[in-house]
């Protein structure tokens, strides 16, 4: 029992992948995503829309945390994978609880055994969340003792952020309507500033495996994108029997195509070469590529990916109503700017992300950020399918110009990227052979 200590949890080496409980570990993103779409898909409004992005804030620090945890500890290892089933629990549990966008509050009958009143489980959960990832953490920072910088910061902004967030759910019944969601909203807002704040002032993140980091946060991006394509099949309403008419078959194939250039955008070649550059960077220099480029710029990617998402459901939900001449008035336009405003967001937290690891920006890739920023005061005057037909158009236009474009550094890259796939398999072909 010497080294039972040990054995309880295993650091991550240089060439860590991501591990399959990390994988699953996603999924409970991916019921998030989903079910915090539909929650504020039918009553959003500008303060609503706040709400939507501090709460998603919230969840994107949990997961960061999760996977710098994973990048120094192996996630399928000793206390590791207990932990990780805690969190997805705890993660499950607040967003599926969250109260809807009438901001009415359920009371809980005094008889009620074992009640949590529901305004108070968002930020019980939440501290149970950080809690175990700081437990998870205090095991790392004995392989990594410069995380231990990172735990002891973390310890006073956890309470601080949660004990906000308690305040903000406890709220006087004084406060009513926008007033309410106003308070509500500045209070959580200062709860995410203060845990951003610990993350930007850290110096003590420590990347053990440059590809563990980048393929975590390729993943977030697929998971968003795959959460889009769920938003196609909920809004159309594709259920058996369904009478596909020609603008809702329209409006899915748009839909495909206008996601299809987002992916083509982030993992053609801008996630290959910025993971090769986070290859290349050491100490700091590397610390810091990672807190900049993959921790906070990939939030906003994954925030107008959901954005997008929440557009094109409401778009499709349209056509498929039964409105015979469907009167543009039955979609409400704050869906139209938020489809364009995703995809602005999108694209210009990408623009960043290759600016910061690779220094440099194509000016022709700015093109379609202009012109769809132009379109965004136009879209709620266009019928929906058409508003839906020219963002994708643009997107697709933009990516195949990029593609073109990217010539022999592209090809470069990717040939790059296959044959160090196909050493690692070679590697670890031989070593099963030799070890049968």
């Amino acid at each position: 029992m010497s080294d039972g200590g040990r054995s309880r949890v295993q650091p991550a080496a240089p060439g860590a992948k991501v591990t399959r409980l990390e994988l699953f570990f996603d999924l409970v993103f991916v019921f998030a995503f989903i079910h915090l779409n539909t929650l504020v898909a039918e009553d959003l409004d500008a303060l609503v829309l706040l709400g939507f992005i501090l709460l998603l804030a919230a969840l994107w620090l949990a997961w960061s945390r999760f996977a710098v945890l994973g990048n120094n500890l192996r996630a399928d290892q000793g206390i590791m994978p207990v932990i990780g089933f805690a969190i997805m629990a705890a993660v499950f549990v607040s967003v599926a609880t969250l109260p809807g966008t009438d901001d009415k509050v359920a009371e809980t009958p005094p008889s009620a055994p074992l009640s949590i009143p529901g305004q108070l489980v968002f930020p019980a959960c939440y501290f149970i969340i950080w809690t175990l990832e700081m437990v998870a953490l205090r095991h790392a920072a004995r392989n990594h003792p410069s995380l231990r910088e990172m735990w002891w910061r973390s310890a006073p902004a956890l309470l601080l952020s949660c004990g906000l967030l308690v305040v903000a759910a406890l709220l006087p019944r004084q406060f009513t309507g926008n007033a309410r969601i106003a308070a509500f909203v500045t209070l959580w807002g200062l709860a995410v500033a203060i845990a951003y704040a610990v993350v930007i002032r850290t110096r003590a993140l420590a990347v053990v495996s440059a590809g563990h980091w980048a393929e975590r946060h390729a993943q977030i991006v697929l998971i968003a994108l795959g959460e889009s394509v769920i938003s196609i099949g909920i809004g159309a309403e594709l259920l058996a029997g369904t009478p596909l008419r020609l603008p809702l078959v329209a409006g899915v194939v748009l839909g495909i195509a206008l996601i299809c250039a987002l992916w083509w955008w982030y993992f053609d070649s801008r996630s290959i070469a910025a993971e090769h550059v986070l290859h290349r960077t050491h100490g700091i220099t590397r610390l810091r590529l990672a807190r900049d480029a993959y921790t906070l710029l990939h939030f906003p990617m994954v925030l107008g990916v959901i954005l997008l998402s929440l557009g094109i459901k409401q778009v499709l939900a349209y056509l498929a109503s039964d409105t015979g001449d469907q009167d543009r008035a039955v979609l409400d336009p704050v869906h139209l700017w938020v489809l364009y405003g995703g995809v602005v967001l999108y694209l210009l937290a990408l623009l960043a992300f290759q600016a910061r690891t690779v220094r440099s920006v194509d000016p022709l890739g700015v093109l379609p950020v202009l012109v769809v920023t132009a379109l965004l005061p136009m879209a709620p005057f266009m019928p929906p399918l058409a508003a839906l037909a020219l963002l994708s158009l643009i997107a697709v236009a933009a990516a195949a110009v990029d593609n073109l474009r990217g010539g022999s550094h592209r090809r470069s890259l990717r040939g790059s990227q296959l044959a160090q796939q196909q050493a690692l398999e070679s590697e670890e072909t031989n070593w099963r052979r030799r070890h049968q």
